[in-house]
């Protein structure tokens, strides 16, 4: 319970518990029929009305706590505005933190019908009409009906959270809702070739602070041929890439779907696709909205899995997943404990007889997850050998793993295995070649001054290179057979600053697997 206390005269309510998993409601915030404040039936409504509700929520809140607002006819706009104390707290404590977003007339029910937006903390207030909305919410007609504003309480401090929401109705003729313009799903391309993406940034329609022109002036800068929005738990800039989109630039539709338990990102979904992310593991519901993503033409991508942010560490296993963002940004320790448990996941892949031709194995990615200055777009970016530049193209690439991932556009390398017969596979693919053929594994690296090359197996780290040139560009050689490895992929790493631990990445493969399909 907590105490949940109207202003303007309407009484205080108690709240109870929905239907719903995880989630509370409040007392009603009613206001006068359209009519009403415009003075009696037959006129046209004008003006605005204002209610305020103010309460507390405890320690052990559920995850999201829903406000009815009451819409009268007549409605043209609905401006929210919130506020929350933030009470100092012992070291090791987590604070007060509050989201907001809300629902229309046609409900909460998980799968997001009603949805309308969502701006997480990154804003104090917001609005919606027909014809605009704050950036992390849809423009559309206000129609009555109860209406939910929805509170996200992401932590809660031992003294509570006490809260205040202010909701203001401006009454008026409907404006007309404008057509969504969306972005062209192919770019003008080279054909088969190995093109730069990065899949996970932030504009100002979730938390970031760049304006999607912004984005996509840095995507060019940074080399890239693509790029996939994904603000948090909303949609809502799909229309506003239309005109960054162009011959040399390939811009994705998607979104980070942040749950409570992780982010998996939408990559490349259908153009206006809202996917929910009001559930944690327990639930057993994520099987469903991967499913959507797929259906809505997308690929799951577990993000960050080994972040330390709460909320941020992925829950759900990854059975689901198309692939996974290994590397996140400026490489951190947790890039490596990320690098370290894939490699995991593919030593048990070959172990229980999978990998490549029956699959089962999921390809890794690297993406810069930028949101504002000094966050470099491109930081890593992902580069994948595709048949053209155009989504499905890119996706099967992404899919199928014939990808590597780089810190910048300087950075490029070609990596193959060659069987003693001539047989020859790249990155993503099998070399088909009986256990004791000798195989050769080539590297050839660009754009990598005094990095070291380092090859790692199923039997883990097996060479290490002398550092290449400070030109940055080399060629190494190893020799192997299919026996000894079953698979093999490749790193660059930078010169370590000090103590047993490798340098940072300056890029990797995923694997080339070796030896007939078991």
């Amino acid at each position: 319970m907590c105490d949940d206390d109207h202003g303007n005269g309407v009484p205080r309510r108690a709240l109870f518990v929905t239907g719903a998993a995880a989630a509370l409601t409040l007392g009603s915030v009613t206001f006068a029929s359209g009519a009403d404040a415009a003075g009696g039936p037959g006129t046209p409504a004008s003006g605005t009305e204002t209610r305020t509700v103010r309460g507390t929520l405890p320690t052990g809140s559920p995850d999201f706590v829903y406000l009815p607002v009451e819409v009268p006819r007549g409605v043209r706009e609905i401006k929210v505005a919130y506020t929350y104390e933030k009470p100092s707290v012992p070291a090791g404590t987590a604070g007060n933190a509050l989201d907001i977003g809300i629902f229309d007339e046609r409900g909460t029910d998980l799968g997001g019908r009603g949805f309308r937006g969502w701006s997480g903390g990154a804003r104090s207030e917001f609005f919606l009409r027909g014809d605009d909305a704050t950036p992390g919410y849809l423009p559309g007609p206000v129609r009555p009906g109860t209406w939910h504003i929805a509170l996200g309480p992401y932590t809660v401090a031992p003294q509570g959270l006490p809260y205040e929401v202010t909701v203001t109705l401006t009454y008026g003729e409907q404006a007309v809702t404008p057509k969504p313009v969306y972005p062209p799903a192919r770019a003008r391309g080279r054909g088969r070739a190995w093109y730069r993406g990065d899949c996970h940034l932030h504009s100002w329609y979730s938390d970031g602070r760049r304006t999607p022109a912004e984005i996509a002036a840095l995507a060019r800068a940074a080399g890239l041929d693509f790029i996939n929005s994904s603000d948090h738990n909303t949609h809502s800039s799909h229309p506003h890439w239309a005109d960054q989109a162009g011959d040399d630039l390939l811009i994705l539709l998607g979104e980070e779907i942040t749950t409570r338990n992780g982010h998996v990102l939408a990559l490349g979904t259908d153009p206006g696709t809202f996917v929910d992310w009001r559930y944690r593991a327990r639930d057993n519901r994520f099987g469903k909205f991967a499913r959507r993503i797929r259906e809505a033409g997308g690929l799951v991508v577990p993000a960050h899995p080994h972040a330390t942010c709460i909320g941020c560490g992925w829950k759900f296993g990854f059975g689901e997943a198309d692939a996974v963002e290994v590397w996140n940004g400026p490489y951190t320790p947790d890039d490596e404990i990320a690098l370290a448990d894939w490699d995991n996941m593919l030593v048990a892949t070959v172990r229980s007889g999978g990998g490549h031709d029956g699959r089962g194995w999921l390809p890794a990615m690297g993406n810069s997850d930028a949101h504002r200055d000094p966050d470099q777009v491109g930081t890593p970016q992902t580069v994948v050998l595709a048949d053209d530049l155009t989504r499905e193209a890119v996706q099967a690439g992404l899919r199928a793993g014939r990808s590597y991932v780089a810190e910048s556009q300087l950075v490029s390398l070609a990596f193959t295995a060659s069987g003693a017969r001539g047989e020859h596979a790249g990155i993503g693919e099998r070399l088909k070649v009986a256990p004791d053929t000798p195989v050769t594994v080539r590297v050839e690296a660009a754009g990598a001054p005094r990095c070291t090359v380092r090859l790692v197996t199923d039997e883990g780290l097996l060479f290490t290179s002398d550092p290449l040139p400070v030109s940055g560009a080399g060629t190494v050689e190893w020799r192997t057979t299919a026996a000894y490895a079953a698979y093999v992929r490749a790193e660059l790493r930078h010169e370590a600053a000090a103590g047993p631990l490798p340098g940072a990445l300056a890029a990797f493969t995923n694997p080339i697997f070796l030896g007939d399909a078991r």
